[in-house]
């Protein structure tokens, strides 16, 4: 299956598809260790937290109407050389996704290296992106008195969910309920318009499956 390599500004609701899926990127995962040395032990590697992805894509952005160009492609390799570099240093804030995989990550660009090399106006660009953890302020809420004396209502049996890098409303639905089809209701039920647009970090509301 032919992958889609998909830039999405959810601020605009626009997004970008890389107009040649490339031969290759990588997208890096791992998590952070810290060496610290104890007496009469030696050295002893301490497991830390997850990491954040770098991703590097190398692309070409064509000039000319190749058959191997995906649909929609516009013809004028800059068109795309522009949009990543005003992302860059606008730094915004995007979503990479990769049809047919888990991959839907926050990022922001890092670089973009473009170039000519063989006559054709065909440009190629190496371009580095570095995934962004999406930090949540946390509110507290003081209950009223009359919300203090509600029993059994959906909002206070919920259980939550924290969304997880790959996870989707679908594979959330089919992993709680057993019903990935389950999804439409559940994002109208945590009033997400897009229901696929979920993010890393962000709390899914779970009530009970006859209540969505």
């Amino acid at each position: 299956m032919l992958r889609l390599l998909i830039f999405k500004d959810t601020e605009t609701n626009t997004e970008l598809i890389l107009p040649v899926t490339p031969d290759n990127f990588s997208i890096d995962h791992g998590i952070r260790m810290e060496t610290i040395n104890i007496h009469t032990v030696g050295d002893v590697n301490i497991a830390g937290y997850t990491t954040l992805a770098t991703i590097k894509i190398d692309c070409m952005f064509p000039a000319s109407p190749y058959p191997f160009i995906n649909a929609g492609t516009v013809l004028e390799p800059y068109y795309y050389v522009n949009a990543i570099q005003k992302w860059c240093d606008d730094r915004k804030l995007l979503r990479f996704v990769v049809s047919g995989t888990p991959f839907n990550i926050p990022v922001k660009v890092e670089s973009i290296n473009s170039s000519e090399k063989d006559g054709t106006n065909d440009v190629y660009s190496s371009i580095t992106l570095r995934e962004q953890r999406i930090l949540n302020a946390v509110t507290v809420q003081t209950a009223s008195s009359n919300s203090s004396r509600r029993t059994g209502t959906a909002t206070d049996t919920a259980k939550t969910y924290p969304v997880k890098r790959g996870d989707t409303l679908s594979a959330i639905c089919r992993k709680i309920y057993g019903d990935a089809s389950l999804y439409s209701k559940l994002a109208k039920y945590n009033n997400i318009k897009n229901p696929s647009l979920i993010y890393v970090g962000q709390i899914i509301k779970l009530p009970a499956k006859g209540q969505l």
